[in-house]
């Protein structure tokens, strides 16, 4: 076949009007940052890293990271709202582990101009799953699941978030274990298409059969990611020497592309006790 050279033109004309769109459609879409921040509930026994001395801090040390979802948890509703006066573009959603609003939240902030809201809910980590504030396996306080269904808002892919916190003792292994499982379970009746992720204060580190239960259909960012940044530890109780890493982020359906924790500090003052842990995730 011959193209006579106006065919030609017209060939390459069209090619070249097109050749954005293409580019458009085999780019990359833009990464989830998601984190996961252990924001410690305010008291006064804290001294010079009170809550009212760290809230300016800890807004910064989110808007700078710039995630596009945050799993908090110890978060108190005056906290909440500390954090969303100082963080514009963001919205959250969660109750107490009480019900209401009296006690700690595993609160949930979105950025609501790039994600809606299409469900919501919490379960709790006990025999009772849905009575508020409902406690078993013998720790001393009420455990729960906080969760999201979200869209995007451009393109329309939907994920879920689940954030928790589980029981913090030595003795509370055997109740980890149980909440862990409740967890998995829960996962698994979710359809299997749309993308998990599990945010959390798991109290313990990621040698145990907790991490390993977990982990049988989650992957791990911090072990999965190509790039690592930050002290992999992620307590440090106002010290600014971690000594565990019991702050993860768990995902199914995602890739783990970059992970890093944030050690900010400014001399004696820290975000909290707990370094924030943030990772990016490319979608399936």
């Amino acid at each position: 076949m011959t193209l006579r050279l106006r065919d030609l033109r017209w060939l390459l004309a069209t090619l070249w009007l097109l050749a954005p769109l293409v580019a458009a459609a085999t780019e990359p879409s833009q990464p989830l940052r998601v984190m996961t921040f252990n924001v410690r509930l305010p008291l006064e026994q804290d001294g010079v890293n009170q809550w009212r001395f760290r809230r300016d801090f800890a807004a910064q040390v989110i808007a700078r990271a710039k995630p596009d979802i945050v799993g908090t948890q110890e978060l108190h509703k005056a906290q909440g709202d500390d954090l969303l006066a100082r963080l514009p573009g963001y919205a959250w959603f969660g109750v107490a582990r009480r019900g209401g609003h009296g006690d700690e939240h595993m609160g949930i902030f979105y950025r609501h101009d790039r994600f809606r809201l299409v469900e919501l809910g919490s379960f709790w980590l006990s025999d009772t799953p849905s009575v508020p504030g409902s406690i078993s396996w013998g720790h001393p306080y009420p455990r729960m699941v906080t969760w999201g269904l979200f869209e995007a808002k451009s393109g329309g892919r939907r994920f879920y978030v689940l954030n928790t916190h589980f029981p913090y003792r030595a003795e509370d292994g055997e109740a980890r274990l149980k909440a862990a499982r409740m967890i998995r379970d829960h996962i698994g009746r979710l359809p299997p298409d749309i993308p998990v992720i599990l945010t959390g204060d798991f109290n313990t580190e990621p040698d145990g059969d907790v991490h390993a239960l977990l982990t049988e259909g989650l992957a791990d960012a911090r072990e999965v990611a190509p790039s690592k940044a930050g002290p992999e530890a992620t307590f440090h109780a106002y010290s600014g020497k971690g000594d565990r890493r019991i702050d993860w982020l768990l995902s199914r359906g995602f890739r783990a592309k970059r992970v890093q924790t944030l050690d900010d500090r400014r001399g004696p003052l820290f975000p909290s006790d707990h370094y924030p842990v943030v990772a990016d995730f490319t979608w399936p």
